[in-house]
């Protein structure tokens, strides 16, 4: 009996099978890759001593949109939007805050991206850390059935932990299978010898690429998405990354100094406590260099796993027929400002890559300056696979930019708990929860170290009313 009940958990772990839905032979699959804590630090976004090119050949088949913005510096609050559509809750809780709503029969909660999807014929499977929490449970170790983040989405949510034991030992997991207990007992920078599978990436991966062998021969559209953990600390990766960048000159961090005037700053709290040796890379140059090259390497890391999920999409003859989107949740200071880490409202939190491709893309590899959201990826996928768009979406199709890389964005909202922001073409406002202002002009040398606020009284009541009514209700 106790070996029929393990099987049945495992099952459930495994995926969970939904009723069929009709098949809707012309649509176009979806591929979406979501990239964990990935900053603009890829060569096709210009960082030239990045080793991205599996990215990169992606960048030069699609369109680049090297001014995307995401709703929120943190992973919980960013993914929300990606996977509704909509402004949401400000923290890691927002998925699970949203599903608690629809258990309780709250028939006003719109259905998720992959829903929709799903309601419209397609088989939608998620691997690795697509919404908050890898594999989308909640509970103790992050793999209770009972508890999903993300209800009436997925056919199958799946992450296979290997030997870091469950989703919660993966998430933060460094090589062959070490969990963070105590997290100042756990190193934040690694790169031991062995094959990519000996971190967490490596077994998503792999799981990636036999579901799309499964997907492809059920010939029915799907939607795929796939969550890749790294570069999320503790930057762990096999040693042949590193090795990428032993002797790679790194440009100067761009201002570096701690703002003497308030703002979102923080005391990068989710870095100073993993083990650093007593180090701390604001005051010690040698060692927030090995920072930065770690975190090249699980850059580089990552970019390795994206390339066998794009071969394996060729190997499947399924490019042709398939809209690939590769998404960073959000951005990640590697000393600007003097943070590492996120979750402040300066560009380095909220800047992340977005690329978007497609078979018969105009102007394919031409980058778009354009400042767009994470809140246009759900009615842009819509558009692109010939479904209809549900009125309850809050952002805007891509289309026109995707057609025209020279078509004109639209500003850039963006929140956290002690305040939120727009960002224009020409500046950033912050407004914070007390009523302090930031205003920074990005036509000057000075960019974010500079507040003109005072100097710029009118510009400031602008913004602030553009704010104000892109998030009414917020």
């Amino acid at each position: 009996m106790k070996n029929i009940l393990l099987a049945l958990v495992a099952m459930a772990f495994v995926g969970v099978e939904s009723p069929s839905h009709g098949f809707a032979a012309d649509y176009k699959n979806v591929l979406l890759i979501c990239v964990d804590d990935l900053r603009p630090e890829l060569n096709s976004f210009g960082k030239s001593y990045i080793h991205s090119p599996n990215i990169d050949q992606l960048a030069a088949r699609g369109r680049p949109f090297v001014r995307h913005y995401v709703q929120a510096p943190t992973c919980g609050a960013s993914r929300y939007t990606l996977l509704t559509g909509r402004y949401g809750p400000r923290n890691n809780h927002a998925l699970f805050q949203r599903a608690g709503r629809l258990t309780k029969g709250d028939d006003s909660v719109p259905p998720s991206l992959p829903a929709w999807f799903r309601d419209h014929g397609y088989t939608t499977v998620s691997v690795g850390k697509v919404s908050h929490h890898p594999g989308g449970r909640g509970g103790a170790d992050w793999d209770d059935p009972e508890e999903l983040e993300m209800p009436l989405s997925w056919d199958r949510h799946r992450l296979l932990a290997g030997p870091w034991q469950h989703p919660r030992g993966a998430m933060h997991g460094l090589a062959n299978g070490e969990i963070r207990g105590k997290a100042n007992e756990m190193d934040v920078i690694q790169a031991l010898e062995g094959p990519d599978s000996i971190y967490p990436d490596g077994l998503i991966t792999a799981d990636t690429l036999s579901q799309m062998t499964i997907l492809e021969k059920s010939g029915k559209p799907f939607f795929l998405a796939v969550g890749l953990i790294r570069p999320h600390l503790p930057f762990g990766a096999p040693a042949k990354y590193l090795e990428l960048y032993r002797e790679t000159e790194l440009p100067a961090i761009p201002h570096p100094a701690k703002p003497t005037h308030p703002t979102t700053w923080h005391g990068s709290g989710e870095f100073m406590k993993y083990n650093r040796w007593g180090r701390n890379p604001n005051v010690d140059a040698d060692f927030a260099n090995e920072v930065r090259r770690h975190y090249a390497a699980c850059v580089s890391y990552v970019d390795e796993q994206v390339g066998q999920i794009l071969q394996r999409l060729d190997e499947l003859a399924l490019r042709d027929n398939t809209i690939v989107v590769l998404w960073g949740d959000h951005g990640w200071h590697l000393g600007e400002h003097g943070i590492w880490g996120k979750h402040s409202l300066f560009e380095e939190s909220l800047r992340s890559p977005l690329i978007i491709a497609y078979d018969g893309i105009a102007k394919p590899g031409v980058t778009t300056s354009a400042i767009v959201e994470t809140l246009d990826v759900f009615p842009t996928l819509c558009e692109l696979a010939g479904l209809p768009s549900p009125d309850f979406l809050q952002g805007v199709s891509l289309q026109e930019i995707l057609d025209d890389p020279n078509s004109s964005g639209h500003p850039a909202i963006g929140y956290t708990r002690r305040g939120r922001t727009i960002r224009t073409d020409s500046h950033r406002l912050i407004v914070h929860g007390n009523g302090y202002v930031e205003l920074y002009d990005h036509q000057t040398d000075a960019k974010e170290t500079l507040n003109v606020a005072e100097q710029q009284p009118r510009r400031v009541q602008q913004l602030m009313n553009q704010l104000d009514q892109r998030v009414s209700g917020q």
